[in-house]
């Protein structure tokens, strides 16, 4: 029976992996190879990587990315735990509150970038930040022109995206929570916040490490909000919206650059995630 699953995955999944990789070691041009007819003629070694690395665009674009996902993996999931701290408190309306923290996660990357846009733009920078506006703050207007503010637009865009899928494996993680923990605890005089840093967190790695996982993989790839809010300019490239873009920057197109770049990206993600899960899974071990 999993054959035919087996044979999809390797059609889909593994072949153009294996052909982006090859392709990666070559002068393609998306239509052709130079300097041959064929992929062996057209042999260049690991000078696309090199070039890669001397490409300032790129290496502005794997800084960003670093400091965008550290800044985000880290908004997401303290605005994730609070809401599912505060739904599971409640003792009504919990699941309506859960449907509508859960609905931004349901609207597309590029749908989702045009609307926060538009909010940037006009409601920040006109209506409720700016010169004239209800409370005058300067950093919180033209956010999408200034590197700096425009990460941090990215911030609060994935922020209000992510959080409340990742609340709801949180709340499942709270659920799971034997009770009998924390009457116990209050028994021996535990305040709120020793309850949260002894039974709370020790008891939610499990969901921890899936929450990590999934937002670091995802604010790691992050492409199409990236290119609804800024198109990576002044310097707001993530790496995936770099990639993406090489083969404009290049003239003739260089797929192989770009593709070099995508195997390194790949690479990047998958050592960040395995590290990542390793630490946390750990951290599972020691407390049980």
């Amino acid at each position: 029976m999993s054959i035919p699953a087996l044979i999809l995955f390797f059609a889909v999944i593994v072949l153009p992996f294996i052909t982006g990789v090859i392709y990666s070691f070559t002068s393609w041009r998306g239509t052709y190879f130079a300097g041959g007819e064929g992929v062996l003629d057209s042999f260049v070694g690991f000078d696309n990587y090199i070039n890669a690395f001397k490409n300032e665009k790129f290496l502005n674009a794997f800084g960003y990315t670093i400091k965008f996902t550290v800044v985000a993996v880290v908004a997401i999931n303290i605005v994730a735990l609070g809401l599912a701290m505060m739904i599971t408190s409640l003792k009504r309306g919990g699941g309506i509150f859960r449907t509508i923290f859960f609905l931004p996660n349901l609207l597309g990357g590029l749908a989702l970038g045009f609307i926060w846009q538009f909010i940037f733009q006009n409601v920040f920078s006109e209506v409720l930040f700016g010169a004239n506006g209800l409370i005058h703050i300067p950093f919180l207007t033209n956010m999408l022109q200034d590197n700096t503010k425009a990460l941090f637009a990215l911030v609060i865009l994935v922020t209000w995206q992510m959080a409340g899928y990742m609340m709801i494996i949180y709340i499942t993680g709270l659920n799971n929570i034997p009770q009998d923990l924390y009457e116990a605890a209050q028994i021996d005089g535990a305040s709120s916040f020793q309850q949260f840093r002894v039974i709370t967190i020790p008891m939610l790695m499990p969901a921890i490490t899936i929450v990590f996982f999934l937002t670091l993989a995802n604010c790691f790839k992050l492409l199409d909000q990236n290119i609804a809010l800024t198109d990576g300019n002044f310097n707001t490239r993530l790496l995936a919206t770099q990639i993406l873009r090489t083969t404009r920057d290049t003239a003739p197109p260089d797929y192989g650059l770009a593709q070099a770049q995508a195997v390194i990206f790949f690479v990047l993600i998958a050592a960040v995630t395995l590290i990542q899960l390793s630490l946390t899974k750990r951290r599972e071990v020691e407390l049980h």
